[in-house]
């Protein structure tokens, strides 16, 4: 099969290499479409992890070979793939914090190498552990979709961190594909959403996507205007949804006492910066992180996307072949002002 091999940073090669074989209680699975995740990309660009492997993770697809000891798939049935699932059992998962549990950390999917995913090639290989993660796609619904149900579930993960109300306002920083679809949760929970970002056509795309109000990011007025939007009270809570430094000292300064700030894009260890910490301890203010997602939202990840109550298909903006997988990282990794989520689809 035709596969995009991670060979060192910056180096994705399109090869030919072998269709997974799969044991007893494993399945086969011939990729759709897998979505471009910033994660993989980090990964790519800084060469932390050793190659050779084949990256994406955001997967959907069709099954084609089961395992004997497989129950509850057929060859032929439609699945959206979940590369991580928790053990349920041990320390990490009994405090729910299910991406720090060692099986969690394991990735159960493969199309060959180190496992990191595979979906940049053909077929798949979804290991035992992984299974219950595997979702059904219903027939009105598409493989992109189905793609999309990954990223969804991490958004999920970090609002459970907020503890909102109805009516609180929150500031989102970053309106690419993961602020947008913030966004857009959020103001269908009732929450008033200020969205921020350095593209005016971002910004534009926010308020079609629910937001209740938008700024640019450098504005030197924001911090007056989020006042006065609140009343002089400060945002509820503020996501981060770029790695900015700036973003995340401007949404503490406007944070009202007892709010959060939610880190959700600051995956890069050994970074620093300066905050006042006595304002966290007097004030009650919360800095939190959010990363991954929670096997445990699947399900509801799941309705929200097939139901389309959360329409993700107007997201994406762009289709790449498998064989110019390296085109669509390059795009995803320096977006222009008209590119969301870029995809990989082969269906």
């Amino acid at each position: 099969m035709q596969a995009v091999v991670y060979r060192g940073p910056h180096l994705l090669q399109v090869e030919t290499v072998p269709i997974p074989s799969i044991r007893r209680d494993e399945i086969l699975v011939r990729v759709a479409t897998c979505g471009v995740c910033p994660t993989d990309i980090k990964k790519i660009h800084q060469g932390s992890v050793p190659p050779p492997r084949i990256f994406g993770h955001e997967t959907s697809g069709t099954i084609v070979r089961i395992g004997s000891a497989v129950r509850g798939f057929q060859p032929g049935e439609r699945v959206a793939l979940h590369h991580h699932v928790p053990c349920l059992d041990c320390h990490f998962c009994r405090h729910r914090a299910f991406a720090q549990c060692e099986t969690y950390r394991r990735t159960g999917i493969t199309a060959g190498f180190e496992p990191a995913g595979g979906g940049y090639a053909e077929y798949v290989r979804v290991m035992s552990f992984c299974l219950p993660g595997v979702v059904k796609i219903p027939r009105r619904n598409s493989f992109l979709e189905g793609a999309l149900l990954e990223p969804v579930n991490t958004l999920l993960k970090g609002i459970r961190c907020l503890s909102l109300l109805p009516d609180d306002t929150v500031l989102v920083a970053g309106q690419g594909p993961i602020g947008l679809l913030f966004t857009r949760i959020l103001s269908r929970q009732g929450i008033r959403v200020v969205a921020t970002d350095l593209l005016p056509a971002r910004l534009r795309l926010a308020r079609q996507w629910g937001a209740w109000r938008t700024a640019h990011a450098t504005d030197p007025n924001l911090p007056d205007s989020l006042r006065r939007w609140t009343r002089g009270r400060g945002v509820d809570s503020a996501i981060i949804a770029v790695p900015s430094d700036d973003a995340v000292l401007q949404a503490h300064a406007a944070l009202r006492g007892g709010g959060t700030v939610l880190l959700f894009a600051h995956t890069i260890r050994g970074r620093t910066t300066p905050i006042d910490l006595g304002t966290i301890c007097v004030d009650e203010k919360t800095l939190a992180g959010s990363y991954s997602s929670d096997f445990t939202l699947q399900r509801e990840a799941a309705r929200l996307v097939f139901s389309r109550r959360l329409d993700v298909r107007p997201l994406v903006t762009h289709r790449f072949p498998l064989a110019s997988t390296p085109d669509a990282i390059a795009l995803a990794s320096a977006p222009t002002p008209d590119s969301l989520k870029i995809v990989v689809q082969q269906d």
